[in-house]
């Protein structure tokens, strides 16, 4: 049947509406979607803004603890610093002979084929000396008076001093020069880097066989008026057994 005139109409309005409806969603839907995104986006750009203000803040707070920790660790240094003697890190043959009866003589030397750097003429005699080091650690003092700075010598250029045994007084000291007699003693124990012995002595007329001792020291230098030498024990255990001061009062 063919269709009437109100129907075709009917039809051709209903086809208009469903289309205008059909365009209202998708508006709808492209507006909800966009707000959608636009929100998502917002919200992604506040949590990075979050973020990177969390990120400043911690790192301003850990260079505050870091900054506040470097102060805490400068001031406890500071006020717990004591003052400790430079070491020179200068080891040295120290060799100690003299005859039995005599007093001994005390040789440092930087190398043992060259002259030494130092030679003292202790107030002990060597039998006295050798006791002593069989009792246990011995420490020796050399004092001599303090000058005006601009009489002042190097302190191990001193000529005279006052000898002190593990606090025993024991009687003056003084440099002297390596002559012949010491000369040949240190030639003599020149093979010898750590040991102790006796040499013979020159024979008749003598004061009998020569005692000495040979071994490393090493040097700490406190100041312009203070220095030591430390014996060092070829085994490593304990602490030195010989200390030698030298002390401007």
């Amino acid at each position: 049947m063919a269709k009437t005139h109100n129907e075709s109409s009917f039809s051709s309005s209903k086809r208009y509406f469903q289309l205008r409806r059909k365009k209202a969603e998708d508006e709808e839907s492209l507006t909800v979607d966009s707000f959608s995104s636009s929100t998502c986006d917002v919200e992604e750009e506040r949590g990075q803004v979050m973020c990177l203000a969390l990120s400043s803040t911690s790192r301003k707070k850990k260079s505050a603890a870091v900054t506040k920790l470097r102060s805490v660790l400068t001031v406890f240094t500071s006020k717990n610093r004591c003052h400790v003697p430079s070491v020179s890190g200068n080891r040295v043959i120290g060799t100690l002979f003299g005859y039995r009866h005599g007093h001994v003589h005390v040789a440092f030397q930087e190398d043992p084929k060259v002259g030494p750097a130092l030679l003292i003429e202790l107030a002990e005699t060597t039998d006295g000396l050798v006791l002593e080091m069989a009792s246990g650690m011995v420490r020796i003092a050399l004092e001599c008076d303090n000058k005006a700075e601009k009489e002042k010598a190097r302190l191990l250029e001193e000529p005279n001093w006052r000898m002190y045994c593990n606090g025993r007084k024991c009687g003056p000291a003084r440099r002297r020069e390596c002559g012949p007699q010491e000369w040949k003693v240190l030639r003599a124990v020149e093979p010898i880097s750590v040991g102790a012995g006796v040499l013979p002595g020159n024979g008749a007329g003598s004061e009998g066989d020569i005692m000495y001792m040979r071994a490393r020291f090493e040097r700490v230098v406190g100041s312009r008026d203070s220095g030591a030498f430390y014996m060092i024990n070829p085994d490593g255990s304990g602490g030195p057994e010989l200390s030698i001061y030298f002390l401007r009062v």
